[in-house]
């Protein structure tokens, strides 16, 4: 048997932790997403927005619904840090409970989008063919429709409540994920590790959700990100028409609403709302963003 050559060996004096070790594609990712200034920004904002719309309202001296009507139009003072509204309500805790609405708005109608979208393309993309030609025109079809107006249509044909704002709104975002999707699995379909999973016998639902589906998740967390904020811009958009989250309840669009109104006479009421909103779509962007890049494989390639 032949030995390695001398000066191929590592050097006895050398420490392990020396030595080169593999990194995983994904702790290269997280490595690169933390070179990324900006994303991180973005991270810790959407974290800080997170914690203090969950928690902060628990630490509130008044009720988001709580009216005084003695006290109506505060400007921002130190009993009331960001002012009070046309019903005397404390703004800051109505800021943050509602930023648990619209969170939510964003977390659960993308949650839906992205299911939607996934399953969709995934066996448009598999199957291929007329198949995947009938399932595509139908995506072409819903994309000419005037997707507001279905939301509308949909929120006045079966009420306004705010479990049906999460489905109306998830289901006319998932068309852009289907077909990013459906690209995807068409990518990787005639690879090598899906054709020996098809040569070993596994079931077509076992092939796309255990072997396609987590070999796509990159694009597929990008796009998560990036659909999130128009998630929110819908529902501010819906609220600014008076059809999304009904009173006494609130949302980032409800207030931002309610200030626009009202912000030539009383601008803290516009001002407050905007900026946390403006802040959190940036958040997401630069989150999205620095997403892209880090799971680039070209990327990681530089």
């Amino acid at each position: 048997m032949l030995s390695p050559a001398p000066d191929k060996l590592p050097s006895a004096d050398v420490a392990p932790a020396q030595l080169e070790r593999g990194v995983s594609p994904w702790r290269d990712a997280w490595h690169r997403l933390r070179r990324n200034h900006l994303s991180v920004f973005g991270g810790v904002v959407l974290i800080f927005l997170s914690l203090l719309c969950v928690v902060g309202p628990w630490f509130s001296p008044y009720e988001y619904q709580q009216t005084n009507l003695d006290n109506t139009f505060s400007p921002p003072s130190a009993e009331h840090w960001l002012g009070t509204d046309q019903l005397g309500r404390d703004l800051l805790t109505r800021l943050m409970y509602g930023g648990r609405i619209s969170l939510m708005v964003g977390l659960v109608a993308t949650f839906v989008a992205l299911t939607i979208g996934v399953i969709y393309g995934a066996i448009a993309g598999f199957f291929g063919g007329k198949l995947d030609r009938a399932m595509m025109r139908i995506v072409d079809i819903l994309y000419a429709l005037p997707f507001t107006i279905f939301v509308i249509l949909l929120m006045v044909f079966f009420g306004r409540n705010i479990i049906l704002l999460f489905v109306a709104i998830g289901a006319v975002e998932w068309l852009t994920m289907a077909r990013i999707v459906r690209g995807q699995i068409m990518s990787i379909k005639r690879m090598e590790f899906i054709e020996a999973a098809r040569s070993l016998g596994l079931g077509t639902r076992r092939i796309i959700f255990r072997h396609m589906i987590p070999n796509i998740l990159g694009p597929i967390i990008v796009y998560t990100t990036l659909t999130i904020p128009g998630v929110m811009l819908l529902e501010a958009f819906l609220s600014f028409l008076g059809l999304g989250v009904q009173p006494p309840m609130s949302s980032w669009g409800v207030l931002i609403k309610d200030g626009a109104e009202r912000m030539e006479e009383y601008p803290w009421l516009l001002i407050f709302p905007g900026t946390v909103f403006s802040l959190t779509l940036f958040s997401l962007n630069f989150l999205g963003d620095g997403l892209r890049d880090a799971l680039d494989v070209r990327a990681a390639k530089d």
